[in-house]
């Protein structure tokens, strides 16, 4: 009998946390694991070595709660080794070994691709292993990816980094500064995503206003989002992540005349107050945000905006925030995050005199939040009686669709539940993942859209 076939092949348990970047790299990592013939599990509390791959603020305590899980599930003699990988480590480097000395090993960025061969010799080792640089020149291939989104919608991630200067933000020192892919790696990405189901590409970046400055050829998102609608099969582009000052009238005309970019814009603010702004390093002005937002209202009517909001950050008065309030009241964005400020250390912004006491940016927050929840309902009524184009996501057993229309990003915004109606057969009509459908909206349920299929 061949000893090799009686040897337990090595499991993998993977826990993918943090932003849509991150869920790229871990999709990247999943399938350098499966191509290096290592069995995945579902179970990362079964197996032998389980990668974490981690996120920082305001994410960072839900890193931390899992990187102590798997040490105790070690600690048990359920699994064998605990690797964290990503932001985390990049980030904190060997401090998170002397908080957690439990880790066996620690994976920075850049060593993404090389995962596979960091387990193996992770499981060999006696000493935790260090991999770890602050190379910031890397600019990723993202293509094959073991994707863990459903496969009728996929990121698309077309630069790395940001060279931007928030006083609030570590991602410039974590990925360093703003590198665009070059125009044919993200085609054939994009490609080779449609050509495995994805009929949606969510475009995103630290900045995707500001792809291709870093090029000699000055090739602009524009030009690039041209290109990749000429794809076949590929019914919808939506841009995320569009930073203010970025927003030209050629983006906005070319959102307005290409049927495949979704109306759709992600534009984080964080405030509208020009001390705050000025505080935050923010280049928009208080009145180029107000003009920008009455713009894209007049320029593409049916448009749907989304931003997200910082509450209590350092200097911001009662009146700040209600400037603030009265803003998003006059705005009545479609969709809304927001966060209480957390002084990331290393930042700037950390150092800030007037630090916000946490009971108050808590009730802020929830001041806020219900002011958007107020204007949500108001336009999820104004929608009631209209016909939406919805993307089906998933089908309940007794058929219920969930579902999108154009102005709903995936995971972060509300859905569309759509009530399959019978045909005169007594049977539902034909609906399944990936589908696009027509339903009228006859209803809400909180945020979701409540719909039934034509």
């Amino acid at each position: 009998m061949d000893p090799k076939k009686n040897k337990k092949q090595l499991t993998v348990g993977f826990v993918a946390l943090g932003c849509p970047k991150n869920m790229v790299d871990s999709e990247r990592m999943l399938a350098q694991i499966a191509r290096a013939g290592l069995l995945i599990t579902t179970d990362p509390d079964d197996a032998d070595v389980v990668v974490i791959n981690t996120f920082i603020a305001p994410a960072k305590a839900e890193a931390i709660d899992a990187i102590n899980h798997a040490v105790e599930q070690k600690r048990k003699g359920r699994i064998r080794k605990v690797i964290v990988a990503g932001c985390l480590p990049q980030r904190i480097g060997k401090k998170l070994l002397a908080e957690i000395p439990q880790i066996d090993a620690l994976v920075g960025l850049e060593y993404r691709d090389s995962i596979a061969d960091i387990i193996r010799k992770t499981v060999a080792a006696d000493k935790p292993l260090l991999s770890l640089t602050k190379n910031s020149k890397i600019s990723y291939d993202d293509r094959t990816r073991l994707r863990i989104t459903p496969p009728h919608w996929a990121y698309l991630r077309i630069s790395e980094g940001c060279s931007k200067k928030c006083s609030f933000c570590t991602i410039p020192s974590i990925r360093g500064k703003a590198r665009s892919k070059p125009k044919k790696l993200i085609l054939a990405e994009a490609e080779e995503l449609v050509a495995s189901g994805a009929v949606e590409l969510n475009i995103i970046a630290q900045d995707i206003t500001a792809y291709g400055r870093d090029l000699e050829s000055k090739y602009n998102l524009s030009a690039l989002l041209k290109e990749i609608a000429k794809i076949p099969r590929l019914r919808w582009l939506r841009l995320l992540y569009l930073y203010p000052t970025g927003i030209t009238p050629q983006l906005i005309d070319t959102v307005a005349g290409c049927e495949k970019i979704v109306n759709y814009f992600d534009v984080p603010l964080q405030h509208i107050n020009p001390h705050i702004l000025q505080k935050m390093r923010r280049p928009h002005s208080k009145e180029k945000t107000y003009r920008l937002i009455e713009t894209l209202k007049a320029k593409i009517p049916s448009c749907v905006l989304r931003t997200t909001f910082i509450v209590g950050f350092p200097g911001e008065t009662d009146a700040r925030f209600r400037e603030l309030l009265a803003f998003l009241e006059w705005a009545r964005f479609d969709n809304l995050g927001c966060f209480p400020w957390y002084p990331e250390e290393g930042t700037p912004a950390a150092k800030l005199p007037r630090q916000i006491p946490d009971n108050v940016k808590q009730n802020r927050l929830e001041e806020l939040m219900l002011t958007q929840q107020k204007i949500a309902f108001e336009k999820n009524k104004q929608r009631i009686g209209s016909t939406l184009t919805c993307l089906v996501d998933n089908i309940a057993k007794d058929k219920t669709a969930t579902s999108r229309f154009f102005g709903q990003a995936p995971e972060i915004d509300s859905v569309c539940i759509i009530k399959n109606r019978r045909t005169n057969s007594g049977r539902h009509p034909k609906v399944i993942p990936g589908s696009f459908v027509e339903a009228k909206v006859i209803g809400s349920k909180d945020y979701d859209l409540l719909c039934e299929q034509f």
